[in-house]
């Protein structure tokens, strides 16, 4: 069994299309060169600008926690490599991504080339996407003490919204 789909399981994830998503998705394809051999590590990896790619399983966590069905239109904030988009991507009909340094979003871009439902924008993330809102659900990649109004403000009436 792939280890971070073991990892998500023991975790708590039941969702069988995030579980799936995460099979078919090799993390080694969105992580640093150096660092490819621990790809299928639960665990977070550095990137640029002193940030670091969100542990697996928490992704996995967060991902279900949206209760995608495949048809929501997803806003990202924090793209990052690219590896939760991609993610998303496989469990959504559209997701639009805000990586506020613009070498990570073009690092992202390359990685997911060939993947059509997403756009990739650079900018604040906590500002969201306002010219492509509303969105069905949003997740939220960084930590914030609060969530950012203009958020709340771009999610649909009945939307989900994630953060750790």
């Amino acid at each position: 069994m792939d280890p971070l789909v073991a990892a998500a399981r023991e975790a708590g994830v039941t969702d069988e299309r995030v579980l799936a998503a995460i099979a078919a998705v090799p993390r080694a394809d969105f992580v640093p060169a150096d660092w490819v051999e621990r790809a299928d590590v639960d665990a977070p990896i550095p990137i640029p600008h002193w940030q670091v790619t969100t542990q697996p399983t928490l992704v996995a966590r967060m991902v279900e926690g949206l209760a995608l069905t495949g048809d929501e239109r997803v806003l990202e904030v924090g793209t990052g490599y690219g590896w939760e988009t991609a993610l998303l991507a496989r469990l959504s009909r559209e997701v639009f991504s805000v990586e506020r340094f613009a070498d990570l979003a073009e690092t992202a871009r390359a990685a997911l080339a060939g993947i059509d439902n997403v756009t990739i924008v650079i900018g604040d993330g906590s500002e969201g996407w306002a010219d492509n809102a509303p969105f069905d659900a949003i997740l939220v990649a960084a930590a914030y003490p609060l969530v950012p109004a203009p958020l709340t403000e771009q999610l649909v009436e009945g939307g989900r919204l994630v953060q750790p």
